[in-house]
């Protein structure tokens, strides 16, 4: 049983290009199945029936473990098991049947568009932070970046003329839409803002900190503290949040869950679900969509 399973991260990662922390939340979930099965006499992987899968399941439901965790355990099965039988390793997909609880989904915290737009109007953009910061909120409300690949970019991932950005992680990549205040924005910074930054050495990094260096992560939280204070914004304001409010905001201007999905980035539909609670062509559907576009 081991070796299948090690033949399925195996396939996560090469195949799937899942990333480490994917692969090692699949491992770790059917380690446990592993050992439930095991403990229960059965040995091989042909031997797993549906009904011992049932009674894991129950299991788990009656140690009272959240229907959140059962449901991931429950899609970690149904992905390994549905590998097993493509791969015709088995036969018969004891998985197919098999139902996790029902999971409450929470909305996630936002901001209002009129919060969002208090917001994006504290940066002055006439001196070089000013412009770094505009340009860094504007992009990140307009495209719902995560902040790592936010700092992570480089001057030629942006095109201002089609409005797009390029983002990159690992051997993948997205084109992401911006609407024309973040292109402004990122316009007046790369003109007349960014060139302030750079010290003796060039850099390829878009955006930068006042010692020529990337802008790190911890940098930007401290710059959207000190602008969220400014716009007596009283929400514990995450990083995140803006994530969340780019989407939101466009579901709620009725953009479809998958055009949010793609922009986002999100390997499944399932992980995009949680926007379908603000919904009343991808670049014309964001123009339309997106408050700022």
């Amino acid at each position: 049983m081991d070796y299948e399973i090690q033949c399925f991260m195996n396939y996560l990662g090469e195949a799937k290009k899942a990333s480490q922390n994917t692969v090692l939340s699949y491992h770790s979930d059917l380690m446990k199945m592993e050992a439930y099965v095991r403990e229960r006499g059965v040995e091989r992987i042909d031997e797993i029936t549906a009904t011992v899968l049932n009674a894991y399941v129950i299991d788990l439901e009656r140690e009272g473990m959240a229907a959140s965790t059962i449901s991931r355990y429950v899609a970690s099965m149904k992905a390994f098991f549905e590998y097993l039988v493509r791969e015709h390793k088995i036969q018969d997909d004891p998985a197919l049947q098999l139902k996790a609880p029902k999971v409450e989904r929470q909305l996630p915290d936002i901001l209002t568009i009129q919060e969002m737009e208090r917001l994006l109007d504290q940066p002055v953009s006439d001196g070089p932070k000013g412009s770094r910061d505009k340009a860094m909120l504007e992009l990140l409300y307009a495209t719902g970046l995560r902040v790592s690949e936010l700092v992570h970019l480089k001057t030629g991932d942006v095109n201002l003329n089609f409005g797009w950005v390029i983002c990159r992680e690992k051997d993948k990549e997205r084109m992401i839409p911006f609407g024309k205040k973040a292109g402004k924005a990122l316009e007046q910074y790369m003109e007349k803002g960014r060139g302030a930054f750079l010290k003796k050495e060039d850099s390829d990094f878009l955006f930068l900190n006042c010692s020529g260096m990337p802008m790190s992560r911890q940098g930007f939280w401290k710059v959207l503290k000190s602008y969220a204070l400014r716009a007596g914004i009283e929400k514990d304001i995450t990083p995140r949040m803006f994530r969340h409010s780019c989407a939101a905001h466009m579901a709620a201007g009725g953009a479809k869950l998958q055009t949010i999905r793609e922009i986002l980035g999100h390997t499944d539909l399932g992980a995009t679900q949680i926007y379908a609670g603000f919904q009343p062509g991808m670049r014309k559907e964001y123009s339309k969509a997106h408050p700022r576009g």
